[in-house]
């Protein structure tokens, strides 16, 4: 009888462990299922963006001890395709052994690739990845890896620029700046502590360790970034933006010590949740594209083991429209790698009252949805998503009398191209983005959607609407490899 009882002891301990493990790890009611979250714990600005070697490295502001605002560190994820990714340990933790909520803590910073050694930090084959970041009241500081970001090390003269009390200065992006051959750091700065002066700094460096001041441009806040894009994708006509940490930008001109502004300043989302922009550095010229993500600042997650959510990468262009040029932001190509088997219609004349619903064959909380849509006499038309039994959604919806876009309480005007409205809508489980016309205007905002509601609903008002090409697809799960 020995033996069946051990066998038994065995059994019952096997189905312990495997009962105290969580089933629903990344599939938690309201984890996005293919938006970047950490683990567990607070999450914010995305840092420290920097491709090398076939890996897209992915950092961000993060508490490693609970769900709020504090104790910042920088977590780490990888990946190879911008979709999916695999966590890492903590890259960087806060400086002189600092235990405090603030002080020295690991705030916001930029990621670069020192090809040429110019910092003389290379210590094998591999090339220096170095991070940017702000010790929060202890300067700006240097961080480096020689192992592909496996491990880093601190810079043993840090900082690279002194903490001075009456600037507030943080989050240094780096970039090279090839016509005046030398790295810029653009920082956010309060001089003398005067909020009329809140703007960014631009600093100008041959070495990556030994920076100069240059000019000053009020009127920012936090998190800024700079990229050089061409107009229409012309490679003889260029132009820079610069973001503000809301992601408003200025199209303008940069000669690698000051930025001359030759637009206002420009929304760059109209949504609920969007913040902290940032953009990848040292991505191939073969590839060729600038790629920005963003943090969805304010998004809630009620019973969630974490807190926050990035949006879906995206790249950006500059487009020449009649009232000037625009930033223009799409998902990148790769989300298709996330699609499951889709829906497609073309040709569709809807008519109020008549039609049923176009797509009410489709289910689900993880949505792809792409559409052309001639407005014809529709007053209005939209979508309901995450549709319950009782009629109960959240809704997107286009006036075409005063051609405004709106989701989740905020609004964005879009006007039609010779009648025609284009809808890219991304619907994941906490987070709706929707990017109309191409991606010349976009809004992304959080929500929390009700349980076991996943219908989705195409209406329209007033009149008829046609619908040139819909296609609907659902999305797989970038966890799959964790779960």
């Amino acid at each position: 009888m020995k033996i069946p009882y051990l066998a038994l002891i065995l059994f019952i301990a096997s189905f312990s462990a495997v009962a105290d493990k969580p089933e629903k790890i990344f599939n938690e009611i309201y984890r996005p299922q293919f938006h970047f979250t950490p683990e567990k714990n607070w999450h914010n600005d995305p840092n420290g963006l920097v491709y090398y070697d076939g890996e897209y490295h992915l950092f961000y502001q993060h508490n490693p001890f609970g769900n709020e605002w504090g104790y910042m560190h920088w977590g780490h994820a990888i990946s190879t395709d911008l979709v999916h990714w695999e966590h890492m340990p903590i890259a960087l933790f806060p400086d002189n052994e600092s235990k405090d909520k603030e002080i020295c803590t690991a705030y916001s910073g930029s990621g670069l690739v020192d090809h040429n050694n110019v910092t003389g930090l290379q210590s094998g084959e591999e090339k220096t990845i170095l991070l940017f970041y702000t010790s929060q009241k202890c300067g700006q500081r240097l961080a480096y890896s020689n192992d592909k970001g496996r491990t880093w090390k601190k810079y043993d003269k840090n900082p690279l620029i002194a903490f001075d009390e009456t600037d507030d200065a943080r989050d240094p992006k780096v970039i090279w700046h090839e016509p005046s051959k030398q790295y810029v750091m653009v920082l956010y700065r309060k001089p003398n502590n005067d909020d009329k002066q809140k703007g960014i700094s631009f600093y100008t460096s041959k070495n990556l360790t030994d920076w100069e001041f240059k000019t000053h441009l009020a009127g920012f806040y936090e998190c800024p970034d700079l990229v050089e894009l061409p107009v229409n994708r012309r490679a003889d006509d260029k132009k820079w933006v610069l973001f503000d940490g809301d992601g408003s930008y200025i199209i303008g001109s940069f000669d690698g010590e000051q930025f001359a502004a030759e637009t206002p300043k420009m929304r760059g989302d109209f949504g609920n949740n969007f913040y902290a922009t940032q953009t990848w550095s040292n991505i191939p010229e073969s590839d060729g594209r600038t790629i920005q993500i963003a943090w969805m600042k304010g998004g809630e997650f009620p019973g969630m083991p974490f807190n926050g959510q990035m949006t879906f990468p995206c790249e950006l262009s500059l487009k020449k429209y009649i009232e000037g040029i625009r930033l223009v932001r799409k998902p990148i190509k790769e989300i298709s790698l996330l699609h499951q088997k889709g829906e497609v219609w073309e040709n569709k004349n809807l008519i109020p009252g008549i039609n049923k619903n176009l797509a009410r064959g489709v289910k689900g909380d993880c949505l792809h949805i792409i559409g052309n849509f001639q407005l014809k006499t529709a007053d209005s038309f939209g979508f309901v998503v995450r549709l319950d039994k009782k009629n109960n959604g959240t809704e997107i919806m286009y006036n075409t009398k005063t051609n405004t876009l709106s989701c989740l309480g905020k609004s964005a005007v879009v006007e039609p191209v010779d009648g025609v409205l284009k809808l890219e809508i991304l619907l994941d489980r906490s987070s709706i983005e929707v990017f109309a016309n191409d991606g010349k205007v976009a809004l992304s905002s959080c929500f929390v959607p009700a349980d076991s509601a996943y219908g989705l609903y195409l209406f329209n008002t007033g009149g008829e609407l046609f619908v040139e090409k819909m296609e609907i697809y659902p999305m797989k799960s970038i966890w799959q490899k964790e779960k």
